[in-house]
């Protein structure tokens, strides 16, 4: 049997002297991403990519994969162990990538260098601080490693705290305050607004103005629903936040949620923040950054305890949310958690047991002990803040 025959390489290569040749796009961007191993398919880069390929390499070079396979993402001098010193500082190199790289890519570095590489100078060095663009990811960082700075490096970490939590109470506060601003009726409504538009409605009166030919649907008159004040009693949330590491994100938008349902009429909202020890936070709730730059992150995690603590804080059984926010890995005695919890919930108390409060509402959660305490009585899933306010809201609405 012959051996098959080896493919030759079919790589441009310019000829001496034709420097005018533009590099592919596209096989730039593919040498980006795979690194300098990828040259010899792709050919090299082209003059404006290089700063882009130092930046990449800097941060991604350190990654221990690459020494296991002997391999180096450009041709600058090895490094020996990852042990020695850069010649690129994280100042240097934040300074480079807000110039090379659009702001999603940037965001995405950022990230990257703080929670998968370690690099905490991002957040604790003044002269970083004073140059990085606030970011959710540089709020968790700083959250993580505030214990660590001194307070000149407190204040300027402040700032971040302080652009992130604007952000986020910018676009959380219209959607939470939204949810209380009355229930749609089956009324309909001269009103025109977008929030109330009645899509069935809407379809089935305009249906003889529909056009085969052109399969488009004309409207000649929108419909939309009305909607009816709440009249409600008084209702408490009491909101009780795991603070261990991994509940950064929980955190940081508990706070932020409590603050844009605080002082709401019928509403009387409790912040608990918890790990071994149970902190109460509702005096600080109508300032979410003070709030956080208490909240402090790590340690094990009592949930039991502070499910114990917020039953302590009911006032009338029926008329009370308590809503747990926590990845459910329990370090006290679950037997104590899921008795509270069934003994709340046969008092009439509505349990919440919440995988993830973030944006995006990722769960990542102890299945096992989420589903004991769902036999209990407890509602499980995962909410994203405004989600958590329509729950609220249904509720002050009975």
């Amino acid at each position: 049997m012959t051996s098959p025959e080896r493919v030759p390489d079919r790589t441009p290569v310019p000829a001496a002297g034709d420097a005018a040749v533009a590099p592919d796009a596209g096989l730039e961007r593919w040498r980006l991403i795979l690194g300098s191993a990828a040259e010899r398919h792709t050919g090299p880069l082209g003059a404006g990519n290089t700063g882009r390929d130092a930046a990449l390499d800097w941060l991604y070079g350190r990654d221990p994969d690459l020494a296991r396979r002997g391999v180096r993402r450009s041709g600058t001098a090895p490094r020996h162990g990852g042990d020695g010193p850069s010649a690129v500082t994280a100042v240097d190199w934040l300074d480079d990538i807000h110039h090379l790289f659009p702001k999603e890519t940037i965001e995405r570095l950022e990230r990257d260098a703080v929670e998968r590489y370690g690099i905490q100078e991002i957040v604790t060095d003044p002269a970083v601080l004073e140059r990085v663009e606030p970011s959710p990811t540089l709020l968790r960082a700083v959250l993580r490693t505030k214990h660590l700075m001194n307070p000149q490096v407190l204040r300027l970490a402040r700032r971040i705290v302080e652009s992130v939590v604007k952000q986020l109470l910018a676009r959380l506060r219209p959607e939470i305050r939204r949810a209380f601003h009355g229930t749609r009726s089956r009324k309909p409504s001269r009103v025109p607004l977008a929030r109330d538009f009645d899509f069935r409605q809407t379809v089935r009166a305009n249906l003889t103005h529909y056009q085969p030919a052109e399969r488009r649907l004309l409207i000649e008159r929108a419909h939309f629903h009305s909607r009816t004040q709440r009249q409600v009693t008084q209702w408490q949330l009491i909101l009780l936040v795991d603070q261990s590491g991994s509940m950064a994100g929980s955190v940081i938008h508990s706070a932020v949620t409590a603050a844009c349902l605080w002082g709401l009429p019928g509403l009387k909202t409790h912040l608990v923040a918890f790990d071994t020890q149970v902190v109460d936070l509702t005096s600080d709730v109508t300032d979410p950054v003070e709030l956080l730059m208490r909240v402090q992150l790590g340690g094990g995690t009592d949930i039991a305890r502070a499910v114990e603590y917020g039953a302590g804080l009911v006032e009338n059984p029926r008329r009370t949310i308590v809503a747990l926010v926590t990845d459910f890995y329990e370090g006290g005695d679950p037997y104590r958690l899921l008795r509270t919890v069934r003994a709340l919930v046969e008092q009439g108390t509505t349990v919440l047991g919440l995988a993830a409060l973030d944006e995006d509402a990722n769960p990542e959660y102890d299945r096992e002990l989420a589903g004991r305490l769902a036999a209990a009585g407890a509602h499980i899933g995962a909410m994203t803040p405004g989600r958590l306010a329509e729950f609220v809201a249904e509720r002050l609405g009975r």
